[in-house]
């Protein structure tokens, strides 16, 4: 690797065991020896026809009446060779569903897709891999879910939606259709997009879902074992955290635990998805249920615990989450107030 700006080299070829082919494409993060990299282009044409040939990215939408099933949704998206690249829970206003659905402006049906759009929160992703948009449509199964099931009995909308409009998950169906709901959802132009949908309530808790677990896909995995524990995401998104924002959020650790560096590199390795969890399981708080910092200690003592299951080691333990119910709300701000802005 040569740094450009310096002239010099700084990296020779070297086996590098945390990046793997698949992090290697164009708009990506990926750090490599705690030095954060942007990829912008291919280095030349051969590159180019062996990485890039037909990766596509492409929208995939969980709608209002599949979200308790989100967790099942990315699992199938992460199994079928996905990359996630983007990803927020947002809550559409009626001109943004009017904007989404402009392809069915006189179709009769129109109105009462608007108000199911906007009926409750969604959850907007972007996705990576070969031929993108096809193999999401082939996932996705016929629209509607009836005949998804007869036609495509192992298809999202098969498994999980009810009609015609209740069908759990879209997909646009063009490279052109693609382009114009991301920018809608995910726009380039530094304008935030659809709002989160963070309450910032007092009986809130933050978890963090780091880099090794999403690299791992294991995302879908943890949501659905937090729902089932009984606790509510109220609010979701993908965050590619630089240096100085991992150290801000990591202060009150700075001189207190010995592994503060390591927290901190492995934080800003690649994306990391925030949560909102609401308190509403009596029983145990989420900080219980997360278990002990140490991976191995959870395994012996509280073995159900998602550290228990998910982490490998108390640096890449699967998830962080707020330590004193005081900072709950603090931490989500962080994510959902100021680095959403």
């Amino acid at each position: 690797m040569h740094d450009v700006k310096n002239h010099r080299t700084f990296l020779k070829r070297t086996k590098y065991e945390d990046l793997h082919l698949e992090d290697l494409f164009i708009g990506n993060k990926v750090n490599v020896f705690s030095r954060q990299l942007v990829l912008l282009d291919y280095g030349d044409q051969y590159t180019a026809r062996q990485l890039g040939s037909r990766k596509e990215k492409t929208l995939a939408l969980i709608k209002p009446d599949a979200i308790s099933k989100a967790g099942e949704i990315i699992e199938i998206i992460s199994k079928a060779g996905f990359t996630l690249i983007k990803l927020k829970m947002m809550t559409l206003s009626r001109k943004e569903a009017t904007d989404f659905h402009i392809d069915h402006q006189s179709r009769p049906f129109l109105n009462e897709l608007i108000q199911f759009i906007t009926s409750g929160p969604i959850i907007a992703m972007e996705i990576l891999r070969d031929d993108a948009i096809s193999e999401w449509k082939r996932l996705l199964g016929p629209a509607n879910s009836g005949l998804a099931r007869t036609d495509a009995p192992g298809s999202i909308r098969a498994l999980f939606g009810t009609d015609g409009i209740r069908n759990a998950a879209h997909g646009p169906d063009s490279f052109a259709c693609a382009a114009r709901e991301m920018e809608l959802f995910f726009p380039s132009s530094g304008v935030c997009g659809p709002a989160n949908t963070a309450k910032f309530t007092n009986c809130t808790t933050c978890c963090i879902v780091k880099p090794h677990a999403i690299s791992e896909g294991l995302l879908g995995k943890i949501l659905m074992a937090i729902r089932d524990a009984g606790f509510e995401i109220s609010a979701m998104q993908m965050f590619n955290m630089d240096r100085v924002n991992v150290e801000e959020f990591y202060e009150i650790y700075k001189g207190v635990v010995s592994e503060y560096n390591e927290m901190v590199t492995e934080m800003y390795s690649g994306p990391c998805v925030a949560m909102e969890i609401q308190q509403t399981n009596p029983t145990v708080t989420f900080r219980e249920f997360c278990g002990p910092a140490d991976p191995e200690i959870a395994r012996h003592l509280r073995p159900g615990t998602l550290r228990a299951i998910f982490g490998k080691t108390k640096i890449q333990n699967a998830v962080h989450c707020t330590d004193l119910p005081e900072d709950g709300l603090l931490e989500v701000q962080y994510f959902f107030k100021i680095l959403d802005n």
